[in-house]
């Protein structure tokens, strides 16, 4: 009987050992699960913070930089049949179509500072929309920076210069800190696309107040190697303030027509600017329902609209 009740003991020690390893492979990975998540919700949301941090960051420099002073516009224009035309060589210079006689406006869509984050977007709806437009860009070298660029061409738009980097202070230093900060973009552009840009959008538009040089003598410089300058007559009001709602950026666009039957658009193309991004179809739907207006690329055959002209 003692050896019986001895080996029923074995048994029993030997079941529970069994139950407690089988538990214990059970519940150490649920274990070991809910803390490794744990861990990966709280690196997640570290993540978020950093990156929240970066846009923060960006949106801070983006908004610092674009420093726009945009002053009572007066229109103008100028001989675009100066210098030779090299039509091949400048994207946006697609023969024009025979214009319908009801279409009496042209409406140019301008976008300033990119590439950015919100480039493909921007070029996902001017697809969608069967529009063409005109990307004023500054100098980025990143691998995304550097496919926008060609998608810009590839798909049609008109690749223009807003300057190299974009540093005011640095471009508007002297005639000869400007022409290297252009010439530089113009450069790059062409290594990058194979365009050769000759349109040019001023950092702060011809009529800025922080050049140290005379605009005149810069505009007498773009006149003799045959670089037409691009303001605007109509802002989409996204240079002040990137928060600036996407109803008021419609109604500025879309208002900012009457009245004019060359019709050019500022729009900013940055990281910071997502309702411009947003209201940027509505304001393609307006414009198209008009009746009156077709919307275009810059191209040899635009009229300037230029705060100053050469004198």
């Amino acid at each position: 009987m003692g050896g019986s009740s001895e080996r029923r003991n074995r048994v029993n020690r030997l079941k529970r050992l069994i139950l407690t390893v089988i538990t214990a492979a059970i519940i150490i990975p649920i274990i070991i699960c809910i803390i490794l998540g744990f861990r990966v919700c709280r690196l997640q949301t570290r993540v978020n913070e950093l990156e929240a941090l970066l846009t923060s960051n960006e949106t801070e420099a983006e908004e610092k930089e674009s420093v726009y002073t945009v002053a009572p516009v007066r229109e103008s224009s100028r001989d675009t049949l100066k210098g030779e035309k090299n039509p091949e060589n400048v994207s946006g210079d697609e023969e024009q179509k025979t214009k319908p006689e009801n279409y009496q406006k042209q409406v140019y869509l301008t976008f300033d500072d990119g590439p950015s984050r919100n480039t493909d977007r921007i070029l996902d709806i001017l697809k969608e929309y069967d529009v063409k437009a005109t990307f004023f860009v500054v100098g980025k070298t990143d691998e995304n920076s550097v496919r926008a660029y060609q998608r810009i061409v590839d798909e049609g738009h008109t690749l223009g210069m807003h300057s190299y980097s974009h540093k005011y202070d640095e471009i508007y230093e002297s005639k000869e800190s400007f022409v290297e900060d252009m010439d530089r973009l113009q450069e790059y552009l062409y290594q990058t696309t194979g365009i050769w840009s000759r349109f040019y959008r001023f950092p702060g538009g011809s009529s800025n107040t922080v050049s140290k040089v005379d605009m005149q003598e810069l505009i007498s410089y773009f006149n003799e190697c045959g670089i037409t300058y691009y303001d605007w007559n109509i802002s989409s009001g996204d240079a002040a303030s990137a928060q600036i709602s996407v109803d008021s950026l419609v109604d500025n666009c879309v208002n900012g027509i009457e009245g004019k039957n060359v019709c050019m658009i500022l729009m900013h193309d940055s990281s910071a600017k997502n309702n411009t991004v947003e209201a940027l179809p509505k304001i393609i739907e307006r414009i198209q329902s008009r009746g009156d207006a077709e919307i275009l690329p810059i191209s040899d055959d635009t009229v300037p609209i230029q705060h100053i002209t050469a004198e």
